[in-house]
């Protein structure tokens, strides 16, 4: 497990996002360390990718911000997504596996699974089951597999029962 090293573990510190999906990097982008206890990483960032993306649930677009919040020894990450006044828009969580920090660097291989959360909470959405039934992971990596699926039903679970803010001791974008 990867801990928080004193040169990058102050708070506002610029650290990277490396996004990885079957292998390979699939994005990175710049964010402001809020918050690594040794087990939680939390960062915030604008909403990097290229234009606006609608799901049709959700629209993420630019002045988009995200608190991210990223586990050593959990298999997802929790996003936190506001519009630029600060309105709170849900959350969307990645099933990933567990993060690795070194230095001003965090790694997280998606692998394909997501759930969404209205801010609400009214809307709970489980995605991307096709994509991950169709990669290798569940053939090539089982333990993974069942990992991965055994994150997406904890993430619903929480989001429909306690709340994932409740439940996880998220704080919110003003509070952060």
């Amino acid at each position: 497990m990867s801990a928080p090293s004193a040169e990058h573990g102050r708070t506002g510190a610029e650290v990277e996002v490396h996004l990885r999906k079957a292998g390979r990097t699939k994005i990175r982008y710049p964010a402001r360390l809020l918050a690594d206890d040794g087990t939680r990483v939390t960062v915030r960032a604008p909403w990097a990718g290229a234009g606006v993306r609608d799901f049709g649930f959700v629209r993420f677009e630019p002045g988009d911000v995200f608190v991210e919040h990223f586990w050593r020894d959990r298999w997802y990450a929790v996003k936190e997504v506001h519009a630029p006044d600060g309105t709170f828009k849900g959350w969307y969580c990645d099933v990933t596996r567990p993060a690795v920090r070194e230095g001003a660097v965090v790694t997280v291989e998606d692998l394909d699974l997501d759930l969404w959360c209205s801010a609400d909470g009214s809307t709970v959405l489980r995605l991307d089951e096709d994509e991950f039934a169709a990669s290798s992971l569940p053939a090539a990596d089982p333990a993974a597999a069942r990992s991965a699926r055994a994150a997406l039903d904890t993430l619903e679970h929480l989001a429909t029962t306690v709340g994932l803010r409740a439940h996880l001791g998220l704080r919110s974008w003003s509070e952060a």
